[in-house]
Formats: structure tokens, sequence, C-alpha cells
């Protein structure tokens, strides 16, 4: 771990495995940062393995799985820039209201408590495995046919179907179950501290044409930060899906969260 630099931890979310942030990671890197995409727990180091292996993260929680981030963001000397999607975006919302991390980015973030939209389309995606109340306990696979709704809509059929032949993997169902049902939890593993005054800056992106996290979900996520001081920004998409980290256009949208990060003068080099 170098002491003189500026790390970013990628937090990814259900379906996809840690090796989807690769080209963030070379891409941050090169910037300078020392960047990084550790799997969540039990994750295998390879897509292959992870596919072969699904029972290693059946069971595994949202509370989990901040935990096991949380570790990982204290490990380093210097704190870091924390970046998830989907579910890793709620993880980081978390992480960054524990008052974990320097800034915090937020990609297409799972709802969080006290989110009240529930479009049609988050319904039709998330079915499959609520449907099942079996699937709690288990890791679920998604077909390609399944992964073009909920992560390649905005994109080809051809690119939707190589993206899941790359990074594709079963994932567990239970966190689904713990955001679906989080507004009839009192203390629901996906409640955020919005409140917190003092942690990092947070940047809240959406894909507007996302049918796992639709725009109005994560508009409403950026609603509930309106008690807090603390910088929180939302920034929109257009015509981009769920697969917005992993497909084509990912670069545009890596290239404003950096120039996000120096607007808040967060730069490699700057550790501290």
């Amino acid at each position: 771990m170098s002491t003189d630099s500026v790390p970013v931890v990628f937090i990814h979310g259900l379906w996809l495995h840690s090796s989807s942030w690769q080209p963030w990671v070379d891409l941050f890197a090169s910037r300078g940062f020392d960047a990084s995409a550790p799997g969540w727990p039990g994750e295998a180091s390879t897509v292959e393995e992870a596919r072969r292996q699904p029972e290693e993260v059946a069971g595994l929680g949202i509370d989990d799985v901040t935990e096991h981030y949380a570790r990982i963001v204290r490990s380093w000397p210097n704190d870091p820039v924390i970046i998830g999607h989907s579910f890793g975006g709620l993880i980081t919302q978390k992480l960054l209201g524990m008052g974990l991390g320097r800034a915090g980015i937020a990609i297409d973030p799972a709802q969080m408590k006290g989110v009240k939209p529930l479009p049609f389309a988050q319904l039709r995606s998330a079915f499959p495995v609520l449907g099942n109340p079996a699937n709690k306990k288990k890791a679920v696979s998604l077909t390609a046919k399944q992964f073009r709704y909920r992560f390649g809509n905005a994109i080809s059929q051809a690119e939707s179907d190589r993206t899941f032949e790359k990074y594709a993997i079963p994932s567990p169902g239970q966190p689904l179950f713990e955001a679906a049902f989080a507004n009839f939890r009192k203390n629901s593993p996906a409640a955020v501290n919005t409140a917190n005054t003092t942690r990092g800056p947070l940047l809240l992106i959406s894909g507007q044409q996302d049918h796992t996290v639709p725009d109005v979900v994560t508009r409403a996520s950026h609603k509930l930060y309106r008690n807090s001081s603390a910088v929180t920004e939302l920034k929109q998409f257009p015509g981009l899906g769920h697969s917005l980290t992993v497909d084509g256009g990912w670069s545009g949208v890596a290239d404003h969260v950096l120039e996000w990060l120096a607007g808040q003068g967060v730069r490699a080099g700057q550790a501290g």
C-alpha cells in the first residue's frame, strides 16, 4: 500500500464479478491513484471459479458485505475514495454514512431504506429472485435474457451477450430481499445514515434508461440527503442503462467521476 497516493476502492453489485472494474482500475491507476477492486466475501478470484462455486456467496447479506468492505477501507493508511455500482453503490453510501472514506460515488445505487418509488421495471427485474422466498439463502444466476433486461437494455443484444459471458456470476439473493422490505423493518440493513454532516462528499449517478435501479429511485435517494449539509450531488446520464460501468460508454462515466473528484479537491498524490 502506498503512503503518498490516494487509494480508490471499487465495489461491484450483484451479478458482476469484481474483474468488471478492471478498466476503471487501470484508468485510475494511470492517473496516479492507488486503485483496487476487491471482491465480495467468498467471491472467487475469477469469473469461471465463481460460476463453479456459487455456494461460497450464498446467504450473504448487506451487513456482511458492508463489514467486509469497512475492514478493507480501514486497512488503508490514507482514507480511500469509495466507488460502488448497484448494491456496491448502496454499500458505498453506508460506508460514507459511517464516516469512512474521503469521498464516495454511488452509481445506479440499490434503493436504501426510505426510498418509496417502486417502478414496474424494477419489480420485473427483481421478481425472478423475490418471487421465490427460498432464494433468500441461495446464490442465484441470471440467464442471458434476464441479464439483457436488467443490465443490457440500453446496448445492443450482441454487446449485452458479450458482457454477460465476460462478467456475469451467481450472486446471493438476500440483499434483494433486504432492500425490498427495508421500509418494513425498523433496523434494516439497507438503512443509510443520510443525516451525517461530517462525511466526505457524495456523488450519485443515474443511468436514465436503467431497469434495475430506475432514475426515479436514484433521485429519491438523493432527496433523502436533504437534511445533511455535506456535499451531495446527482448526475444523470441520458440513454444509459444498468451496464453503464461495463459497456462501451463506461469511460465517459469514469471521466465525469474523475472531473468531479478533482472539483472536490481529491486528486492523486494528495494523501493525508
